[in-house]
């Protein structure tokens, strides 16, 4: 366990310190929601707050989160929008952006309360990541991702990125582009309040993205458009190229 005090910097009205709202962006999730919900009700029990935010799922995804999220909203698709339009509605001080299919860490709330304690300048930070894929080439894969987020500062969503909601809301949350806008957020954050918090107990996330279209497919693919996102290429049309003409997945 990280040692330090916990976080309980003044909040703006209406936002309680030292509560966590867990921001949840969603399309065609019904086949795993209610399980990752499962797995964060002792955290609604311990007085943080879920928010699962709708981007037009087609399956019945909102309609499977009922009783297991404290709020369940709509808003127009693209995960920039939906998770401002969750983070608008937060009632806690510290926000927590985390995809259907990933899992946080035992302990991860308790570990960004006390990690925010002990540095509260900072404001901002995200976890390691382990990807769930079986063989060797996601343990390089997540151990290189882990690596690069921690040396550049820059995080990824998959890595279930932080904030404190007034460091948020001075930077205008989430730009609102179609794709990398985890990657835009992080450089907006590093700007305005300097170096990430790293907690080194990492994230589990999906590797399906890997599986269904081929690991080094997927990893030319992703080195690509990172590439181009940071010399300027338009996100939609990057958006296109990672997803499809006309996809509306996430």
């Amino acid at each position: 366990m990280v040692k330090g005090r916990q976080y309980t910097e003044p909040a703006d009205p209406g936002s309680a310190p030292g509560r966590v709202s867990i921001v949840i962006p969603m399309l065609d999730e019904a086949r795993i929601i209610r399980d990752a919900l499962h797995r964060l009700q002792p955290l609604r029990h311990a007085g943080h707050e879920v928010i699962c935010v709708d981007g037009g799922s087609r399956d019945g995804t909102a309609k499977c989160c009922e009783g297991l999220a404290d709020r369940v909203l709509s808003a127009p698709q693209g995960r920039a929008l939906q998770m401002n339009a969750g983070a608008a509605q937060a009632r806690g001080s510290i926000l927590l952006f985390l995809h259907a299919d990933t899992r946080l860490p035992s302990g991860a709330v308790q570990r960004i309360l006390e990690r925010l304690g002990s540095a509260p300048a900072a404001g901002w930070g995200f976890f390691a990541v382990r990807l769930d894929g079986v063989g060797p080439a996601f343990r390089v894969i997540e151990r290189a991702m882990s690596l690069r987020s921690r040396l550049t500062g820059i995080g990824t969503g998959d890595q279930a990125l932080f904030v404190t909601r007034t460091l948020f809301r001075r930077v205008g949350g989430f730009p609102q582009i179609p794709l990398m806008e985890d990657v835009a957020l992080s450089r907006l954050l590093k700007r305005t309040a300097g170096r990430p918090i790293w907690i080194s107990s990492p994230v589990t996330s999906s590797a399906r993205y890997w599986k269904r279209h081929g690991v080094t497919r997927s990893v030319l693919r992703m080195w690509w458009l990172r590439a181009a996102f940071f010399l300027g290429a338009d996100p939609a049309r990057l958006h296109v190229r990672y997803y499809g003409r006309g996809s509306n997945a996430h």
